[in-house]
């Protein structure tokens, strides 16, 4: 007689899982240090909403051409996130990376792995997010290089907003983005709000710690204050047909799509 002899199998029932009301799944860059942790702030308050996380491979050097290189990696991040897991919403989370290779192209790489999912990123969802509060005239604070920068202002014209002021901590290395003080990226909002010709200040990169500072950043200024990770989550969560949000992380989340 062997041990098995003596294990019971037990009876059980299914039910639907983590994430009954919407599975969320996120690409995440691989030296990324923040969007987790304020993603995790955002979302941990939605009952019965799963969040999902695959990291793609990126180098630690900001340039357009190590920011274009993940698209190689794209797809095949897209299916650690496993297809049978049925997401609502699939987000890729790099601002600069989307500008670079494409919204387009980042939709097109991640439905190739989950066609009946909605996509965005943050520079889809910054977008989304001015219409939503009506900003037309933005200013603009980057951590990046000039040249990354200059994409990025270009990329918000070309949709319509007109980019009135654009400031930035000209980091090439994204480990040091990430250490960039939320008492840096205040005054920098403050400081650069404070104009009469933008409607609203746009925290442009997920590796930045903006979310925590976004409500005294209104208050300052008087007007919205908007982040790529605050953006993303917002459009996602939107996306997969869930209302309301956080009250400390800014106006937007008192809004819904138009």
């Amino acid at each position: 007689m062997t041990g098995s002899d003596h294990i019971e199998t037990l009876e059980f029932t299914t039910d639907n899982g983590l994430g009954a009301r919407a599975r969320l799944g996120l690409i995440v860059l691989q030296t990324d240090q923040t969007i987790e942790h304020e993603l995790s702030g955002i979302l941990g308050a939605q009952n019965d909403v799963a969040l999902y996380v695959a990291r793609i491979p990126n180098a630690m050097e900001v340039s357009p051409d190590t920011l274009r290189q993940m698209a190689v990696d794209l797809p095949y991040t897209a299916g650690l996130l496993p297809p049978q897991f049925g997401f609502d919403v699939v987000g890729y989370a790099c601002t600069s990376g989307a500008t670079m290779i494409g919204e387009e192209r980042v939709d097109e790489l991640i439905r190739g792995m989950h066609p009946l999912a909605r996509t965005t990123n943050p520079i889809s969802a910054c977008k989304a997010a001015f219409a939503a509060l009506g900003l037309k005239r933005i200013a603009l604070v980057t951590p990046y290089p000039v040249d990354v920068t200059m994409e990025m202002q270009a990329n918000l014209q070309a949709a319509g907003f007109e980019t009135t002021a654009v400031a930035t901590f000209g980091q090439s290395d994204d480990f040091t983005v990430a250490r960039i003080s939320t008492d840096s990226i205040l005054r920098a909002v403050t400081h650069i709000g404070a104009r009469n010709d933008c409607d609203g200040v746009f925290v442009s990169c997920t590796s930045l710690r903006a979310l925590q500072i976004i409500g005294e950043a209104e208050g300052a200024i008087g007007k919205p204050v908007i982040s790529s990770n605050q953006a993303l989550a917002w459009h996602m969560m939107r996306l997969a047909g869930l209302s309301g949000g956080p009250v400390d992380a800014g106006r937007l989340f008192e809004t819904s799509l138009t």
